[in-house]
């Protein structure tokens, strides 16, 4: 049988320690005037239940006590994530992103295992991203936040890549509790992403344990002789 690779992208395949998380913390101070951390950020995705900023940055602001409106919330993330993309080319903080894999990491791959996308962006905000690294057409197939009804942790969007693509095996990749509780629901062998300078990585590393991950790696790169090993 085929092996299909599927990515989540933040964390994995791209750095958005810069671009999203930091747009999660600008978010909270606009509408509270406090000054949130990252570290902070990290616990709440540790809980489980905020693969979705818009949501995780209003409920940060709620739990500092200041109610917005969630459409309010993400228009104003949106303004500070995107700014200006009248030339294709984002002015706000997604300008920060980083793409993580080597060059020549996905091709290697390819050689041997189909490639996908499954991430809790919108597709068309990740699309804007794999053209920016030059990397849209890496990838079999593509699902995105708006081609489900249900968001991570629910299994929704592996479970419609195995509908498409019968007869094959899949791994899933991610760095987030939410993608190792997608995975496992989803009956696919998931590989957990900690980066040693990310914040509560021991508390990161023990839910991927409590979710069964068959391999647990510092970095993207890392993932081709964990292969070997767990497929």
């Amino acid at each position: 049988m085929k092996t299909m690779i599927v990515f989540d992208m933040d964390g994995v395949l791209v750095d958005v320690s810069d671009s999203y998380r930091e747009t999660i913390c600008q978010t909270v101070h606009f509408f509270t005037g406090k000054t949130i951390t990252r570290e902070l950020v990290q616990v709440y995705k540790n809980r489980g239940g905020f693969n979705n900023d818009w949501l995780l940055s209003q409920t940060i602001a709620r739990d500092l006590g200041v109610e917005v409106e969630y459409q309010t919330v993400v228009d104003r993330f949106n303004d500070l994530f995107f700014g200006d993309l009248s030339t294709g080319i984002p002015t706000g903080l997604m300008r920060h992103e980083r793409w993580l894999p080597q060059g020549g990491f996905l091709e290697k791959l390819a050689v041997h295992y189909q490639l996908a996308i499954f991430t809790g962006r919108l597709r068309d905000e990740a699309l804007i991203t794999l053209r920016r690294f030059g990397h849209a057409a890496s990838f079999a197939a593509l699902i995105g936040a708006d081609d489900v009804e249900n968001g991570k942790p629910h299994p929704e969007g592996l479970l419609k890549l195995a509908a498409q693509y019968p007869n094959t095996n899949f791994v899933y990749i991610g760095d987030t509790v939410d993608d190792a509780r997608s995975s496992r629901a989803a009956g696919v062998p998931f590989v957990g992403i900690a980066h040693p300078h990310v914040s509560q990585r021991g508390v990161l590393l023990d839910l991927f344990r409590q979710e069964q991950a068959i391999a647990i790696l510092e970095d993207i790169n890392q993932l081709p002789n964990a292969l070997t090993v767990a497929v």
